[in-house]
């Protein structure tokens, strides 16, 4: 194998490379020792076809496998000699002219092709014991108990049934109902028994706001129209008529803290409903600081490296950026002007973005391949799991999923690997702890929103 580089600018390559045709005939010929003991043609016992006559048969069809065989092994060796990690699957280019291919085939000419493709830039890590960060900390006070306790307490009131009340914001209702579009009933808009609290945004906008001064037992039309973006697409912005009838009115009563809110609730007492409180809080807190000390590790790793970036990959990291963002302004009905920003301004703050994405990505899997961190097949089992409870009663349906989309399995790995980089950086890095208020704690970081890195952008490749 004869391996030369034709192109060699930034991070882009391109070499060629000669398989000669005297290699390509060995693997021929002994792919026709492979077949020979099996083959059957008639006219000939069970391996006792001359070789010359396999040839003419099966010449071709195995020798354009040898071929093939040969690109994706050579290709990958080249790579090898040349210590070289592409950025993705590369360019091969194999030969336009088919007198050539031919020629190859029937094995009188080498096999020239070439291969095109950016590399992975080499990585000068940063001494982590240098980097030097604050984890925010806050103490789960009563004060918070208290106000989760008031929380669980207003989200699970009682109601007392009034015969003569008047339907108000916050009152249940139990309704029946009957739907109609242009007179005529549609799928899914009748129903009997149906429970309603008024301002909690339960039915499409106007529903609840047409029932308000309502009685028990008495009979109303509520005409409404269907949002834009109704999951349904024959009923999204279509006028409908409902014949309501008012089962029940019922007023909220304020429930209390005591134990008979925690039995509500399936708890002993009170004293084990706050404990379960205060746990939750601990870990909600747990979160917020571990994702606020990520970030600040994050920072620390943009600011200390500086390389050369795959064009690529910025290029595919701001186009996914954009898309997702301009799709979101569309269905906002936005413009740039609205943020006080023109397209060009936008474009060059969501290209830093794209750039700063890219380079932790491929910071983040330098330090997993140097420090041969792994996602194991026991942590992608259990993400799988977790996934798949998210979809309860179609749990086959993502496991399917999983199994036969190509690269779906790098959804769940991806986010696995980045968070044990960054248990390694917590590990090496000086970590501070700051004590801190629960609204300092909780007040967000800017551009948090738009900052995550793709961890598995190198690891891939």
């Amino acid at each position: 194998m004869q391996v030369t580089e034709i192109v060699s600018e930034g991070l882009k390559r391109e070499i060629q490379v000669v398989l000669p045709a005297d290699d390509l005939n060995q693997k021929c010929e002994q792919r026709l020792d492979e077949i020979k003991g099996d083959v059957q043609i008639r006219g000939f016992r069970k391996g006792r076809v001359p070789k010359v006559h396999l040839k003419k048969v099966y010449g071709r069809r195995l020798m354009l496998e040898v071929v093939q065989q040969a690109v994706e092994e050579s290709s990958k060796q080249a790579l090898d000699d040349r210590n070289e990690r592409p950025v993705a699957q590369p360019e091969i280019a194999l030969p336009e002219d088919q007198a050539e291919i031919e020629s190859v085939v029937f094995g009188s000419k080498d096999l020239s092709y070439s291969m095109t493709y950016e590399v992975i830039p080499a990585i000068d890590l940063v001494d982590f014991s240098t980097i030097s960060v604050e984890r925010l900390v806050a103490k789960v006070d009563d004060a918070a108990v208290d106000e989760a306790l008031q929380d669980l307490a207003s989200r699970n009131k009682a109601y007392n049934g009034d015969p003569e009340a008047v339907a108000e914001e916050e009152d249940k209702l139990k309704i029946d109902f009957v739907g109609k579009i242009d007179g005529e009933e549609f799928e899914g808009g009748t129903a009997e028994g149906i429970d309603l609290v008024i301002g909690q945004g339960g039915f499409i906008p106007g529903f609840e706001e047409g029932l308000k001064g309502a009685k028990a037992g008495e009979h109303r039309d509520v005409t409404t129209t269907f949002p834009e973006e109704y999951p349904v697409d024959t009923l999204k912005g279509r006028e409908a008529t409902f014949a309501v009838t008012v089962q029940e009115v019922a007023k909220p009563v304020e429930a209390e803290v005591n134990d008979a809110l925690a039995e509500t609730l399936g708890v002993e007492n009170l004293e084990k409903l706050r404990e379960l409180v205060t746990n939750q809080i601990t870990g909600e807190y747990e979160q917020i600081s571990r994702a606020k000390l990520k970030r600040a590790l994050l920072d620390q790793l943009d600011q200390a490296h500086s390389f050369e970036l795959p064009p690529s990959l910025v290029e595919a990291e701001f186009n996914s950026i954009w898309n997702e963002l301009t799709e979101n302004m569309k269905k906002e009905e936005k413009s740039f002007e609205d943020d006080d920003k023109t397209e060009e301004e936008a474009r060059a703050e969501y290209d830093d973005i794209a750039r700063r994405r890219v380079r932790l990505g491929l910071v983040i899997g330098e330090i997993g391949d140097k420090h041969e961190i792994q996602v194991e097949q026991e942590e992608l089992r259990e993400a799988l799991v977790q996934q798949a409870r998210q979809y309860p009663g179609h749990e086959k349906m993502v496991y399917d999923y999983f199994e036969k989309t190509p690269g779906a399995i790098g959804q769940l790995r991806a986010p696995i690997f980045e968070e044990k980089v960054v248990d390694f950086l917590v590990s090496k890095a000086a970590i501070a702890d700051k004590e801190v208020t629960r609204e300092e704690l909780a007040a967000p970081i800017d551009g948090e929103e738009t900052d995550a890195p793709d961890a598995d952008s190198k690891s891939d490749a």
